[in-house]
């Protein structure tokens, strides 16, 4: 039997506007576990969501994500942000060697509001629900255009990824300084 090793960098990357994700060990090679490193850019929040049958495991390696992971004693559909849980549990702020377990049944979220990329290790058991979910999502952001919605939730449904509230990547505005003659006109 053989294992995988992996330099730096290495697997195969799936790149869209909204995120970067690369394979690190699949049920290709025998893995039960899905394993990806994600770089999460400023403005992508994936919304609060739960899966039926799924477990996960985050691990913050660079950058800051806001990390969300109980039932809240109330849900709200426009944003998970400000959700708290019956015993005051509120959204993490995580830094790096942060992490977060998921169990499955449990609503939880991420989001990048900082103004740098964030970069994560995700694992999801059990393979390969998030590795055809990842492939999919990557050919409706590349597709360009508008996104049908009823196309993007039936896939989600596929995946056991049942959305809560909406994913967003609302990336921030970069603000240009004037120059000293725009300042004076």
């Amino acid at each position: 039997m053989t294992g995988l090793i992996l330099p730096p960098g290495e697997g195969r990357k799936l790149i869209t506007k909204a995120q970067e994700v690369t394979f690190k060990a699949t049920e290709a090679q025998g893995s039960s576990v899905s394993i990806f490193e994600v770089v999460v850019p400023p403005g992508f929040d994936v919304g609060a969501h739960v899966h039926n049958d799924s477990q996960e495991f985050f691990y913050v390696l660079e950058g800051e994500l806001q990390l969300l992971a109980f039932e809240p004693a109330k849900r709200t559909e426009e944003s998970w942000h400000d959700w708290e849980s019956p015993d005051g549990d509120r959204v993490v702020r995580a830094t790096e060697g942060a992490c977060m377990f998921v169990p499955t049944g449990t609503p939880h979220a991420f989001r990048n509001a900082s103004d740098k990329p964030a970069r994560m290790l995700f694992q999801c058991y059990p393979s390969p629900y998030h590795e055809y979910y990842f492939e999919e999502i990557a050919e409706i952001w590349a597709a360009g255009g508008p996104v049908d919605a009823e196309a993007v939730e039936q896939m989600r449904r596929r995946y056991d990824v049942h959305q809560l509230t909406p994913l967003r990547y609302e990336p921030p505005t970069l603000l240009h300084p004037q120059s000293a003659t725009e300042r004076g006109a």
